[in-house]
């Protein structure tokens, strides 16, 4: 849909939201489809940079990596009189069923589990709705609850 005297992306930045605000719903709804369309082909980019950075450093930084004796972390390489920063994250999975187990043994042991793991408790929200009132006042004195960042879609009601 052709908008006449289209707001523009450009002319967005330049204004603050009150102004942005009082912008036909209609502009509004095109310039959410423009963000988002900059949006994506900025993730395809972004996301071709990093393939292209992987095969032009990835073997190098692996070599590095093993030279250093070790799999992952941060590697420093240099070419055409850039330092290029190489970086692996670790990533550590453990598995619950497991870690419980070990929990167990070092209560056995007489160790305080505390001393060497943390514990963190958490209620499923599907669960907590679904239990009955006198359990939900049981548990309800720990729970807080919040709010995360309104978002909004804006969609003509005749798609015509």
């Amino acid at each position: 849909m052709t908008l006449p005297n289209r707001t523009t992306l450009a002319q967005l930045r330049e204004m603050d939201a009150a102004a942005a605000a009082r912008l036909p719903v209609d502009q509004l709804a095109a310039l959410l489809d423009d963000a988002a369309e900059l949006k994506a082909d900025a993730k395809r980019a972004a996301d071709l940079l990093h393939d292209a950075l992987h095969a032009r450093f990835g073997a190098a930084a692996v070599a590095a990596r093993r030279e250093e004796g070790k799999d992952t972390g941060r590697v420093r390489l240099e070419e055409d009189g850039f330092e290029v920063v190489a970086d692996l994250a670790k990533r550590i999975e453990w598995s619950q069923a497991r870690l419980a187990e070990a929990v167990r043994t070092l209560r056995e042991w007489g160790e305080d589990p505390a001393d060497y793991v943390a514990t963190e408790l958490r209620v499923p929200e599907a669960r907590f709705t679904a239990w009955p009132p006198r359990m939900r006042a049981l548990f309800e004195p720990a729970r807080t609850v919040g709010a995360g960042r309104p978002t909004y879609t804006l969609a003509p009601k005749d798609p015509a």
